[in-house]
């Protein structure tokens, strides 16, 4: 087995529990490949962990019909030969020579409107492959050039932190088997995990939730550097970050170079925490996530790291505890500031909607637009503020039939003039007096 290609071989050791079996009892195939398909496997040149049970049958039976040699990639007999006619490869090659920032699309169209050849007659990856072949793909120039990366590392820890969700097993929730995400907030510094937990989702609120037992457990980041999605582009995550005096990053589109550790990091968990588990134990999401972090500071946290010079990531992250930013005051505080703030405008009978609910606030911010402050776990409406944060009443469920004997407040009357007023004050009184007094005098 000295020359067996490396992709033959991960498909071999998938196929373990079935190779080595002489014969399989009726329905076991099936079982087997269930199970096959549920465990989490470090693939060769993919960033899945998954395979599906058509795959690896399709292996199994390769495998049969010719042994290990069958589970080698095959390589195309035409790779390399266009099959585009000579004459067309020579006119999408020369159409690229004189403007080389000329899109594929831009040729194709180019090369029907002269007649070279039908309308759809080309693909877009014949065309790329042949440009491809004669090194015309890529734009000369800084905007093709491949974009520097550098190897780097913060020089304390607390300095900067990564944070990103990675898909997890399917664990018993809300009465049947759903999907777990695993969200995870690493310190670049020190590989530490400041926190990391399963979720149901991988949405802003349970983003939130993970930092805010990061942040109790191991201080205030310097900056956070996170996936641009949407559900870290959440305004309430953005809030959130700039209460704690968070720089929160996001990283480029399409570069995940930028979290290359946080990458590292799944790639070990996945090795070591997923192909260990035994989900048959599971009892639902707190289960695993017991599991979890038992996993993390007994073995994760106490692992001598080779990008830490052997030493573990804890005792790295120790070193710089005296540079840690704390939460101080801030502790007593915690609960609110981790709060959504919704803005509302205030009806004119005094109520505003929440979640399909109303809600009295004080009739004085009637027309006006506030911020109502809810609890995203309990949602439950907490108060009102205004736009600098400060509270300025309660928010109460509306209680229409209560209001129907409620005392309301009424305007005040204008006060009425007294009998005995000289109305000097009065511009009625002040006109008449100088239009008649200046009538008597022609007079």
């Amino acid at each position: 087995m000295n020359n067996i290609h490396p992709v033959a071989l991960f498909r071999y050791s998938v196929l373990g529990p079935l190779v080595s079996r002489v014969e399989l009892q009726r329905g076991e195939l099936k079982a087997t490949l269930h199970e096959l398909a549920a465990r989490h496997y470090d693939i060769p040149g993919s960033r899945n962990s998954l395979l599906s049970e058509k795959t690896i049958e399709a292996w199994y039976y390769a495998w049969r019909r010719e042994g290990i040699d069958a589970l080698t990639p095959k390589i195309r007999s035409d790779r390399g030969q266009s099959k585009i006619d000579p004459a067309v490869q020579e006119a999408i090659l020369e159409a690229k020579r004189k403007n080389p920032r000329r899109s594929i699309r831009t040729i194709r169209r180019l090369l029907e409107s002269r007649g070279t050849v039908t309308k759809d007659e080309l693909s877009r990856s014949a065309i790329h492959r042949l440009l491809q072949a004669h090194g015309l793909s890529c734009i000369k120039g800084s905007a093709s050039e491949p974009e520097e990366h550098r190897a780097y590392v913060a020089q304390y820890a607390g300095d900067i932190w990564y944070g990103d969700v990675m898909h997890g097993p399917r664990v018993p929730m809300n009465g049947g088997m759903h999907k777990a995400y695993l969200v995870s907030l690493m310190d670049d510094a020190s590989r530490l995990i400041a926190h990391s937990a399963f979720c149901p989702g991988e949405t802003a609120l349970d983003i939130e939730a993970v930092l805010k037992q990061a942040v109790l457990k191991r201080g205030l980041p310097v900056k956070l550097v996170i996936d641009n999605g949407p559900a870290y582009r959440a305004k309430t995550l953005q809030g959130i970050c700039a209460r704690l005096g968070i720089h929160l990053i996001y990283c480029r589109p399409y570069a995940p170079e930028g979290k290359g550790k946080l990458e590292r990091w799944h790639r070990t968990f996945r090795n070591q925490f997923l192909s260990e588990l035994d989900t048959s134990r599971l009892r639902d999401l707190s289960d695993l996530n017991a599991r979890l972090w038992a996993w993390i500071e007994t073995v994760y946290h106490c692992t001598p790291h080779s990008g830490l010079e052997q030493r573990t990531p804890l005792q790295r992250y120790q070193q710089d505890l005296p540079r840690v930013r704390t939460l101080g005051t801030l502790a007593a505080r915690l609960d609110e500031l981790f709060y959504h703030r919704i803005k509302r405008k205030v009806r004119k009978d005094g109520t505003v909607s929440y979640q399909g609910e109303r809600f009295e606030v004080p009739y004085e911010l009637s027309g006006r637009s506030v911020f109502l402050v809810v609890d995203p776990h309990t949602q439950m409406v907490l108060g009102v503020e205004d736009a600098d944060g400060q509270s300025i009443g309660e928010a109460t469920p509306l209680d229409a039939v209560a209001n129907v004997n409620r005392q309301r407040r009424k305007p005040q009357p204008l006060e009425e003039s007294s009998p005995g007023s000289t109305g000097k004050d009065n511009e009625v009184e002040l006109a008449y007096r100088q239009y008649y007094d200046q009538t008597e005098e022609e007079s």
